[in-house]
């Protein structure tokens, strides 16, 4: 075995004990137990190198080389870091997390409809038992996914909302995670649960930000279950430090009639990798998964993705889109199986990149696993340049060259930006594109 990947294992099987000490029996024998368990699976299975077929264009070692701590929880922080973030504009409710802590003082919940449950998983442990238990670790995969037995091992926190049946929740739920000043190098696991109740309607916004450059690792895992005529839409904005290492997990899995819609932004961390994962659990449900990865220097990004179509009549659709410069590497892997009963399934699947410098690369591997002979599928990818008529025709109309580059890009970006709901995100995304290509 490699030292790095030994050294990197070890570190955390020799101080589990240490950490379920500092529970302080704050926790049930069912979570203990689910640790256990994980801790031991962690330990059996292997972590990704690059000759594995699903990491073979993402190399870790760099994470692996480091040591990392348990965070500690933080008792005070800038409030100018939490406004810079807070979205006043969005109404909203938020959730505050720092160094993976929920933080009481900093979140702000307003009023919520009868049943209806925003809050952290820990608290929810205690006071909603039985709801955490019925779903908490059904849908994430510890069995095979080595990082996210990691985050149940060392389970601590993460966000937790639950919508009742018929319930809708007006207002987005932002959910803001922070890593903040730490003279260590340190791991934050945020483990997430969110379930949508029959015929319920939510947002919610997973927010990543740093105030540090420091070296840090975090490693998220989310399990969404979507109930029957459901509406959800989950937004993610990653916007870490350029030194971090960020690894997700999200897992969602959808009933009769519902609708999932989800979008990730990224532009932060050195390594990026997420795993986004949806199955089709009864009939006549859809699912859009976009996103758009916004790097550069010596960045990398690698986004996976299943879409499992495992029943009849359902609808997906999945677009993303890569800026790069620099030195950047991006990766996209996607998947739609569509199983032998999932007759009249209709999936579209769609990557596309543009290259602004001559070092930048994408590996792009689009893919559809077809076992029913009535359904209606496609997929692509393309990788390219700015396109240079375009280009030419805006400065003709007396447009600058940085500007005109900028309006190309923001109308490529435009293509997942504007199917968002939320009109405050689809401007902050804009703001952010401009920012980046204007100055």
């Amino acid at each position: 075995m490699d030292k790095n990947i030994s050294n990197f294992k070890e570190q955390f099987i020799n101080n589990h004990s240490a950490f379920k000490q500092g529970l302080n029996g704050e926790s049930t024998p069912e979570l203990n137990q689910f640790r256990e368990n994980a801790l031991q699976t962690f330990d059996e299975l292997p972590l990704p190198t690059t000759k594995d077929e699903e990491w073979r264009y993402t190399n870790i070692l760099p994470l692996l080389k480091n040591d990392f701590s348990m965070a500690d929880k933080v008792t005070s922080i800038s409030k100018k870091l939490v406004s810079n973030y807070h979205f006043d504009e969005l109404h909203s409710h938020q959730l505050v997390f720092i160094n993976g802590h929920y933080s009481t003082v900093k979140s702000k919940i307003e009023k919520l409809p009868d049943g209806v449950i925003v809050g952290s998983l820990s608290d929810a442990i205690k006071n909603y038992p039985d709801i955490v238990l019925k779903h908490f670790g059904k849908y994430a995969d510890d069995d095979h996914q080595v990082f996210t037995a990691l985050s149940t091992a060392f389970l601590i926190d993460g966000a937790f909302v639950y919508v009742p049946d018929g319930k809708i929740v007006e207002d987005a739920i932002h959910i803001l995670y922070i890593t903040s000043e730490s003279d260590k190098k340190i791991i934050t696991q945020p483990r997430n649960l969110f379930v949508a109740g029959k015929n319920s309607q939510l947002t919610i916004i997973e927010h990543y930000v740093s105030d540090v450059e420091n070296i840090y690792f975090t490693n998220t895992v989310t399990e969404v279950f979507v109930d029957e005529n459901a509406v959800f839409e989950n937004i993610k904005l990653q916007e870490e430090s350029k030194n971090a290492f960020h690894i997700a997990q999200m897992d969602v899995v959808q009933e009769r009639y519902s609708n999932f819609r989800s979008f990730s932004f990224s532009k932060g961390a050195a390594i990026t990798r997420n795993n986004f994962n949806s199955k089709f659990n009864d009939e006549s449900s859809e699912c859009t998964m976009n996103g758009l990865f916004l790097i550069n220097d010596e960045q990398l990004f690698d986004v996976h993705t299943l879409i499992d179509h495992a029943k009849a009549h359902c609808d997906s659709h999945e677009h993303y889109i890569g800026i790069l410069d620099d030195n950047a590497k991006g990766v996209f892997n996607g998947k739609v199986l569509v199983r032998q009963d999932a007759q009249k399934t209709n999936a579209f699947q769609k990557n596309n990149n543009i290259i602004l410098s001559d070092n930048a690369l994408v590996n792009t591997k689009p893919q559809l696993e077809i076992f029913a002979d009535d359904v209606k599928c496609s997929h692509g990818a393309t990788i390219g340049q700015i396109d240079e008529e375009a280009k030419f025709y805006l400065k003709s109309r007396g447009i600058s060259d940085k500007f005109a580059t900028a309006m190309l890009l923001n109308a490529f970006a435009s293509l997942v930006i504007s199917p968002i709901k939320v009109e405050f995100i689809r401007k902050y995304l804009e703001d952010i594109l401009s920012k980046r290509f204007n100055n």
